[in-house]
């Protein structure tokens, strides 16, 4: 028994000397461990590392298959946003004729968001403006590069959050498509301009002055922003509809 106790006190001496030993060395076994793996720094910006599909990037307004919007100026969405961060302001569609001073129309419904802004300085990205939308036409894209140094840039307004016009499609205002009614377009009866709406698009736009012309209705700009309406190059570009997680007509 004592040969067993004496050969125990020697094998802890001996461990106790190597720990004692390494000791200083030690510290850097994490280090040691992980100098030849592979690096996992991400290159950002220069490689911006691809979203999940339904990451919750920049909100987007769709259009329908010939380019009428799909919001109707509801106001649901900035109900349901938490932060209230959403300012929608709805106006009737005018079918009157333009050249006797109507206004045009820009959706299929009665109405439509004549002044849409989403302040990014407030806003979550919950999607909850997102479920409350009765027609789909807010959809949240893949993009989130939204940093800026103006904080009055950061209210995007209408014209950043509509849709690009994909291939195909008009620009409004003109009017909904022969025999068609609000319904029609959400069930997905709609799927391209009519002639008719060419030709009405193609006489508005040869008759219309530029000075004149129906697309600059009274939409205010970016009301929070230095110059209103002026915005950097990277909100007005990107991304497309065909980039975003819905496409361009969810």
């Amino acid at each position: 028994m004592a040969d067993d106790s004496v050969s125990k006190d020697n094998g802890r001496k001996r461990k106790s000397a190597l720990a004692d030993m390494f000791a200083p060395v030690a510290g850097f076994g994490v280090s040691f461990s992980t100098m030849f793996r592979k690096v996992a720094t991400e290159e950002y910006p220069e490689k911006p590392r691809p979203t999940q599909p339904r990451f919750h990037g920049r909100h987007q307004l769709n259009r329908h298959p010939d380019g009428l919007e799909k919001c109707v100026g509801c106001e649901l969405c900035a109900w349901a946003c938490p932060a209230d961060a959403i300012l929608v302001e709805g106006a009737d569609n005018d079918d009157t004729p333009l050249e006797q001073g109507g206004k045009g129309r820009f959706s299929p419904g009665e109405r439509y968001g004549r002044v849409y802004q989403i302040n990014y300085l407030r806003c979550i990205f919950c999607g909850l403006c997102i479920e409350a939308c009765p027609t789909r036409a807010l959809t949240m894209t893949n993009f989130y590069e939204l940093a800026d140094n103006d904080r009055g840039k950061l209210i995007f307004t209408k014209d950043q959050l509509l849709a690009p016009l994909q291939e195909g499609m008009l620009p409004p205002p003109f009017p909904m498509a022969d025999g068609m009614e609000e319904r029609d377009y959400y069930q997905g009866k709609v799927t391209g301009p009519t002639a008719a709406q060419r030709d009405y698009v193609g006489s508005r736009d040869a008759q219309v002055a530029v000075d004149e012309s129906p697309l600059a209705h009274d939409e205010p700009g970016n009301i929070a922003a230095s110059a209103p309406g002026e915005h950097d190059v990277v909100h007005t570009t990107a991304p497309t509809a065909a980039q975003t997680r819905e496409g361009a007509n969810p």
